[in-house]
């Protein structure tokens, strides 16, 4: 039994995941973590292993994350391949049987949506490709040297060339899409296509009601001996659908000099130009192809005419002195996307707020002003006799004493990514909390205590209030997350970057259904 997986499916499942960020039952968080990357992997910075796809690892990057934020649904779109608008490029045209029998020309792809029959010009405006100059002469094309720049509704020429390109113009890509969704390979397809006042024109001029109205008929030959020079109008197209017509022009060399759609009829799903009925006869009668447009036309359904199967999710990191969960100082290896992790403490209680910090942290007293923990050092806490609690740091704020940090496994003897024991650890393989009743903190050269008077979400010193981020409690903040909750949809481990003050990451993922 042979199959596949159609790629309408794909489509239906790209707006289904769009729409699902809609939806009031679901949150989406992007998430960057992994300080740590090369004791993972010594080679990591060069060639970043490939996500491993299990529980396991689930569970070891969530002890990773650093920080989540949340994704709207303004910051979601269906993407298309980008294929830009280049002179002397010669471009695939919009046929409807592109398939592994008849191959795309000239780019030998054997779907519709993997072939090059549309571009984006230099200011953002996206065509549909009719016609590529492709005639008895060119069976593969011609060059395009016409940048189409027009918005008219109907397809037509860009230009006096003479290269034989029709364009079909779509749409223009919005300013504030540009930022959030361009990418070197691929470009946003407009949100809300079918319900959108933006797109109602072009949507309208496909004229959905008069489903299978043709547009383009090419010549495949050219025939001979056909007589005099003359015009055949309203030359019949026949076959399951109704009153579509033609012009047939026969040059001075009594062969077919061109033709041309003048009424597209409407219900056609497959049709021939009837020459005979016509009246044309010679030595060899010509013949001709004639394309089958989308049902409702080009234009109607943007998702299918395009192919956008492909999701673009964007977000952007950035420092934020009023929720600083995202630290700087440090590196960050991973980024990801989580779908409706929970509320801390809860068991059905999506979160909700626009960022949570995934991290640990300590306020600390004394003398922490001059006070230093490297990142990525490690620091221990006595919390009861015979009991040590053990971290790594991810950041210290020498301002405010907040020393943030992660447990993960590896600090208790697990290795990272599997269970399996590595080591036996110092402190032995129980993972303990740290704990405002405990002793004071022990890092790499400093000791200091927890303030343990502190509780609070900001703190003022020298008449400067810092807002921390997250709250503490006796000197104790746990993450604004629940651990382990959620599904984790994408992974990607990627070289290491460090992150300062006055910077800010933008985030592109690309999802393809």
């Amino acid at each position: 039994m042979s199959a596949i997986i159609t790629d309408q499916l794909r489509i239906f499942n790209a707006e289904n995941f769009i729409s699902s960020f809609e939806s009031e039952d679901n949150n989406y968080y992007s998430f960057v973590g992994l300080t740590n990357s090369t004791d993972y992997d010594t080679n990591w910075e060069q060639t970043p292993p490939s996500p491993i796809d299990s529980l396991d690892n689930y569970h070891d990057i969530w002890d990773t994350i650093i920080a989540l934020k949340k994704i709207n649904s303004d910051d979601v779109r269906q993407v298309v391949r980008k294929i830009e608008w280049e002179s002397g490029t010669t471009y695939d045209m919009y046929r409807h049987d592109i398939s592994r029998n008849r191959l795309s020309v000239p780019s030998s792809r054997t779907s519709l949506y993997e072939s090059n029959f549309y571009v984006i010009n230099s200011d953002y405006r996206v065509y549909i490709c009719l016609q590529n100059g492709i005639d008895p002469e060119n069976p593969n094309g011609r060059p395009s040297i016409d940048e189409p720049t027009f918005t008219d509704l109907e397809p037509k020429s860009a230009g006096s060339s003479g290269d034989g390109y029709i364009w079909k113009y779509l749409f223009t890509i919005k300013p504030s899409d540009i930022v959030k969704f361009d990418s070197i390979n691929y470009i946003p397809v407009p949100k809300n296509w079918s319900t959108s006042t933006d797109t109602s024109a072009i949507r309208t001029n496909a004229n959905p009601l008069i489903s299978g109205q043709l547009k383009i008929a090419t010549i495949l030959s050219r025939g001979s001996g056909l007589g005099s020079p003359k015009v055949y109008t309203n030359v019949p197209i026949i076959g399951d659908g109704f009153d579509a017509e033609a012009t047939i022009v026969v040059g001075s060399d009594s062969t077919v000099e061109s033709i041309s759609i003048t009424n597209g009829g409407y219900g056609y799903t497959y049709g021939t130009i009837d020459i005979k009925s016509a009246g044309i006869t010679g030595d060899v009668l010509p013949t001709f192809e004639v394309i089958i447009p989308p049902l409702k036309g080009h234009g109607y359904d943007i998702y299918k005419d395009l192919g956008a199967k492909s999701v673009l999710i964007y977000s952007r990191i950035e420092n934020d002195n009023l929720n600083p969960d995202f630290i700087t100082g440090n590196k960050i290896a991973r980024i990801g996307v989580l779908k409706n992790p929970l509320s801390p403490g809860t068991t059905d209680t999506n979160l909700s707020i626009p960022k949570a910090s995934n991290t640990y942290a300590i306020k600390l007293s004394g003398s922490f002003t001059s006070a230093s923990f490297a990142a990525n050092s490690t620091i221990t806490q006595t919390v009861s006799t015979g009991t040590t609690a053990v971290g790594r740091v991810v950041s210290y704020d020498n301002r405010t004493g907040v020393l943030k940090y992660w447990q993960d496994r590896s600090i208790v003897g697990f290795q990272t990514g599997n269970s399996n024991l590595s080591f036996t650890p110092q402190y032995g393989y129980e993972l303990i909390r740290f704990s405002s009743s405990g002793g004071s903190i022990n890092g790499v050269t400093n000791t200091l205590p927890i303030d343990t008077s502190f509780t609070g979400l900001s703190t003022t010193i020298n008449s400067i209030t810092y807002n921390l981020g997250q709250s503490f409690t006796n000197g104790i903040s746990t993450p604004e997350v629940e651990k382990y909750s959620g599904e984790m949809i994408y992974i990607d481990n990627r070289p290491s970057i460090t992150r300062s003050p006055n910077q800010k990451e933008d985030i592109k993922v690309i999802l393809q259904f």
